[in-house]
């Protein structure tokens, strides 16, 4: 296996400052107090009012921030150093104390010790995972008994295109490292230079069995037709969100999974 972490960090590190201005992130009414989170993960989530929260891969902090300002005391990680450092500037700016840690999310035991009502992830976060398993076995390390997972993401049959979303190119199973130069990012495609990526394509089995193996026990699971992000070429604005022309209404384009430790 490559060294993922190195090209990984590096990447998001590389990627961070190009995102925090970037007009997908809505920089400004973000401060001004528009919510980063959007309305799939707002109809999953309970009242937040003084519960103890973890999210994971965080990036730079929106959707930290906007889960504190629902009233939850929010720690939150991410393996990019360049990205901590921002979510910690943009807490201070914003009058929000959070407990921001970079770390692999494979070494959390190393730097955390204390667990959570509630953890949170979401959009692109588990492509970055080879193991499963062992991301399941954390969760249930972190989650209070009785906790909940709320997890939403891109839906794998997404990753089986290539990048025009026109001809199957990939696996819709985990069938090892995707080694690849990104010559753009999601939300700033033409300021980058390319840089090395390795990530991995999940099935819902892969997910959804893990979580089960691990002790959590599956309370709520949706798929969507849809994104909040426009982030694909030839997508197109629906009611709902983000379509891709020519298939609308035809592939799910998202999941959510809420788990609960038992």
């Amino acid at each position: 296996m490559p060294d993922y972490i190195d090209i990984n960090k590096k990447l998001w590190n590389a990627w961070t400052p190009h995102h925090i201005h970037a007009s997908l992130y809505a920089h400004q009414a973000f401060m001004d107090g528009m919510t980063s989170l959007k309305k799939p993960e707002l109809a999953l989530l309970p009242n937040l009012t003084d519960k103890s929260l973890l999210h994971l891969q965080c990036h730079f902090g929106q959707d930290s921030i906007s889960l504190a300002r629902l009233g939850a005391q929010v720690t939150a990680i991410d393996l990019s150093d360049v990205a901590i450092k921002e979510a910690k500037n943009l807490a201070a700016q914003l009058k929000h104390h959070i407990e921001f840690i970079c770390t692999d999310m494979y070494k959390m035991e190393d730097v955390l010790q204390r667990d959570f009502d509630i953890i949170y992830s979401s959009y692109g976060t588990i492509t970055w995972l080879p193991d499963l398993h062992q991301w399941a076995r954390l969760i249930a390390k972190y989650l209070r008994k009785g906790g909940r997972l709320y997890f939403i993401e891109f839906h794998p049959i997404l990753w089986m295109f290539d990048d025009a979303l026109k001809n199957i190119k990939y696996s819709y199973f985990n069938r090892g490292p995707l080694d690849q130069l990104k010559t753009e990012s999601y939300a700033a495609p033409s300021s980058l230079a390319p840089q090395r990526s390795v990530s991995w394509n999940h099935n819902l089995a892969e997910v959804i069995q893990a979580l089960i193996d691990c002790g959590l026990q599956l309370v709520d699971f949706q798929e969507y037709d849809y994104i909040p992000y426009d982030i694909f070429e030839d997508s197109i604005s629906t009611k709902y969100g983000y379509q891709i022309k020519k298939l609308e209404g035809k592939i799910p384009m998202l999941y959510s999974i809420v788990a609960q430790k038992i």
